[in-house]
């Protein structure tokens, strides 16, 4: 596991000019090439805010016996993002596009395990774990260099890496606690049994690297009923559940988001979005009952501009799931809601 760093040759690369018009990938900054091999100091020293991270892995979905294809979610979602278009708006020259983790050796393994077979899925799990810790070593070293970090791809085990990194990070400032808000049709706080995508939170929690979690939009019949005991009694969870919201209408879509940034109001915080929460975008579990993609760009405004947010993690799409040959859509969504969390933020100085 390796991390690629990108240079402008690779952006460009990308990015399809057109004459009149500025694309993103004209105006986004990279590590400059001949400070690669001190990439942790050149992005130290750089003034941008905000910094762009592949995970393309799917290691976690299928280690917790769920459908491949969280890995598939990078590239398109940044040649999208790099030709939507530099404006007023969205200028897109605070964004630091620092490259993406290399997985493949591990895919490749990944590939030969059967999940059925005890000693192999224990070893997929092993093979999480690992991927946690180089995640929550580069998560540091953005986070220490004061930047926000948006990531993309891979499976919901991720946020554990995450977790981590801004829970070191943090606590070498002085600040003990860290939040997380999620938008998810899954808690993902499954039992302590080996890493996968579903329990990195309860791991986050367990391991103290996480004091407060929410969950917006958790599916009544998806969900253990260890599980919803959890965020019964346990002080450290809040959540608001679909039916809650959207069968019952006991409370409105933007009150239970609120409600969760209250939870975690006066600590640093993350924000989650699981794709399986979209309804009908290919995911590693696909829903046809879920939020609209209107609905997940007004999470993320309403989250990123009430909230203490360091990072914004987009997990599980999965386009390849896709039924259509060439799925556009899920990387011109992903390019959507990556724009809408940077112009939140850049609204709070």
């Amino acid at each position: 596991m390796d991390l690629v760093i990108y240079d402008h040759l690779k952006i460009n690369e990308i990015t399809r000019p057109r004459v009149g018009e500025i694309r993103l990938g004209e105006k986004v900054k990279t590590i400059p090439w001949n400070q690669k091999q001190n990439w942790q100091q050149a992005l130290t020293d750089m003034p941008e805010r905000y910094v762009l991270l592949g995970l393309p892995e799917d290691i976690g979905v299928r280690a917790n016996f769920g459908r491949g294809g969280a890995y598939s979610a990078w590239q398109p979602a940044l040649s999208t993002l790099l030709n939507i278009q530099s404006n007023a708006r969205f200028l897109g020259d605070e964004l630091i596009v620092l490259g993406h983790v290399d997985f493949s050796e591990e895919m490749e393994e990944m590939k030969s395990l059967d999940v059925q077979n005890s000693e192999m899925l224990q070893r997929s799990r092993e093979l999480v774990s690992e991927i946690d810790e180089i995640v929550n070593s580069i998560l540091k070293i953005i986070f220490d260099a004061g930047k926000e970090a948006i990531v993309i791809g891979g499976g919901h085990n991720n946020a554990y890496g995450l977790l981590k990194g801004l829970s070191r990070a943090m606590k070498d400032k002085g600040q003990q606690e860290i939040g997380c808000i999620n938008c998810d049709a899954h808690s993902d706080f499954r039992r302590l049994e080996g890493r996968h995508s579903g329990n990195a939170f309860s791991y986050a929690v367990n391991d103290e690297y996480l004091q407060r979690y929410s969950v917006i939009g958790l599916h009544e019949i998806f969900n253990i009923s260890e599980v919803m005991d959890d965020f019964i009694y346990n002080k450290k969870l809040q959540a608001t559940w679909f039916e809650e919201i959207f069968v019952r209408e006991e409370i409105t879509f933007q009150e239970a988001v609120m409600k969760a940034v209250q939870f975690n109001k006066g600590i640093p915080v993350g924000i989650e979005l699981d794709f399986d929460i979209i309804q009908n975008i290919p995911s590693s579990a696909k829903t046809s009952s879920g939020i609209s993609t209107i609905q997940a760009r007004q999470y993320v405004h309403w989250v990123a501009t009430n909230s203490d947010v360091k990072y914004f993690h987009l997990a599980e799409a999965a386009p390849i799931l896709s039924h259509i040959k060439t799925d556009l859509k899920t990387g011109k969504l992903i390019a959507y809601l990556v724009s809408d969390y940077i112009k939140a933020r850049n609204q709070i100085k």
